[in-house]
């Protein structure tokens, strides 16, 4: 039995695998997200360690048998957040999360200070990113930089509650811009630009890597043995994993709190002047290309908040039913800025296209299509940056609607495939690399595709219709663009 769990920014997920790599139990428990000022996103690290005992606790309730008999942990989560802590482990201040924007001007700031940054990693510094991150805190709160001892990302903190270890994967490190991705170690010139070292860091590994034991106590408490911790993987490449997206060009879309495509490949293909990420997967000599959506599903969930629907489920319902779509109304899903392909924080959602006739279920289709417009420019930057896609799964919470798959498929033209289960690809994929670096087995037969619960082919009447809407959307960022950043300017002045 293993246990794999996945500190995501909306909640932890722990599922339990068997050695017949069925998920016989999962449990959530769900986190909340502090944004104190405009542009801020944060989490107490300690929320992250209770909610993961609740997980446990949850799981060991209703299958307590199976708890006792975990083999292995593996672990994965949201990637890029700064979790401080001081000589003695203390958490310094809130972790700062991967859809936090406030240090766009340390990126800049980053670049300038080590001008082959982009080389050494394989990305441009984007605010979302680990390093200046720390750049920021250096400047504005440097009694708190003085005390920094370790830097760990989200996964990392809970892996030391557990076990004391200090320790992190190359899927998830390649998401901190302290990493020389082609060569897999950290780079030195990258985190003295940043005023810390190797000394700060923890220590690195592939994904299936065993890094420590489940420490005694907590083991107690757990109902399970000292077992070993294998290093795990950022949530997307551990949700490759999960779902079987292994070879190269093989592909997936998430549908979570953000949105990305990814794609598998065997060497290392930077494109980070289209804002393309180039990060090592979770298996050893393994890359993967991704583009990422700072909003997908949050989308959905803000415009039923927004307009007093009963709940996401209803809104769809009511779309479904509705006039199919109105095609001048268009919407940004930059509710958070974005990254792929504009790398732009200031940038923020927009409809565009409204009249009287506008109610609720047309500005929900809107958002649905936004999203997957968006999705199609990051279809077509993976294109044109070499990386071959002939295969693309579905994972992520809004897998649960055939309609918004409808409007994916036919906005990429792209044959969609939906694979039971892949609603806990994270989750499953770190329980998969902890039977991986358990049991020793084949790649190719531990990290299977999963089986296709069924398939969703392009409407060829959406596909006519969508290409010239997509024209319209991509036009729609260039215009508004000095808007965003006047706005941002006058925002931080007030």
């Amino acid at each position: 039995m293993f246990l794999g769990i996945d500190i995501g920014t909306s909640g932890v997920k722990g599922v339990l695998l068997d050695r017949a790599d069925s998920v016989i139990a999962q449990a959530t428990s769900p986190l909340e997200i502090s944004r104190r000022q405009p542009g801020w996103s944060e989490q107490n690290p300690a929320d992250w360690w209770q909610a993961t005992n609740d997980v446990v606790r949850q799981l060991a309730s209703s299958d307590a048998h199976s708890i006792a008999a975990i083999e292995g942990i593996g672990l994965t989560g949201q990637m890029h957040g700064a979790t401080l802590l001081d000589a003695n482990d203390a958490v310094l201040r809130p972790a700062i999360l991967w859809n936090d924007g406030r240090s766009d001007a340390e990126c800049r700031e980053l670049e300038k200070r080590v001008p082959d940054a982009r080389r050494l990693t394989g990305n441009l510094a984007m605010p979302g990113f680990t390093a200046p991150k720390l750049i920021w805190v250096r400047e504005h709160e440097p009694e708190i930089f003085a005390r920094v001892a370790r830097v760990l990302l989200p996964k990392d903190f809970v892996r030391l509650q557990m076990s004391g270890e200090y320790a992190t994967d190359l899927s998830d490190a390649s998401g901190t811009l302290w990493i020389d991705v082609e060569r897999r170690c950290w780079s030195e010139s990258m985190l003295e630009a940043c005023g810390l070292g190797v000394d700060e860091m923890p220590s690195l590994y592939e994904g299936p890597e065993i890094t420590g034991r489940l420490r005694h106590q907590v083991a107690q408490r757990w109902g399970c043995g000292e077992v070993p911790i294998v290093a795990g993987a950022g949530d997307n490449a551990a949700g490759a994993v999960g779902v079987g997206v292994v070879q190269p060009g093989r592909a997936f879309l998430s549908l979570g709190t953000s949105g990305v495509y990814f794609v598998a490949s065997d060497s290392f293909r930077p494109d980070p002047e289209h804002a393309v990420h180039a990060f090592c997967h979770a298996l050893p000599n393994q890359w993967h290309q991704m583009s990422v959506l700072l909003s997908a599903a949050s989308c959905l969930e803000w415009v039923a908040k927004l307009t007093h629907a009963k709940s996401v489920a209803s809104l769809l319902d009511e779309i479904e039913h509705s006039d199919r779509t109105s095609d001048r109304l268009l919407f940004l899903p930059y509710l958070s800025g974005e990254r792929t392909p504009h790398n732009d924080a200031n940038a923020t959602g927009v409809f565009i296209g409204m009249d009287h006739e506008t109610d609720r279920a047309r500005l929900g289709r809107a958002v649905l299509e936004g999203v997957a417009f968006a999705f199609a420019d990051a279809q077509r930057v993976l294109l044109d940056s070499g990386s071959p896609i002939d295969s693309v799964s579905v994972i992520g919470g809004g897998t649960r609607s055939k309609l918004w798959g409808q409007i994916l498929a036919s906005a990429l033209d792209r044959r969609l495939v939906y694979r039971r289960g892949a609603e806990v690809g994270p989750a499953l994929g770190a329980a998969r690399l902890a039977r991986l670096g358990i049991l020793g087995e084949p790649i190719d037969e531990c990290c299977q595709e999963l089986e296709e619960e069924f398939v969703i082919e392009p409407d060829p009447s959406l596909v006519d219709g969508y290409r010239s809407r997509i024209d319209r959307f991509r036009s729609l960022y260039p215009t508004l663009r000095a808007t965003f950043q006047n706005e941002a300017i006058q925002s931080q002045e007030t």
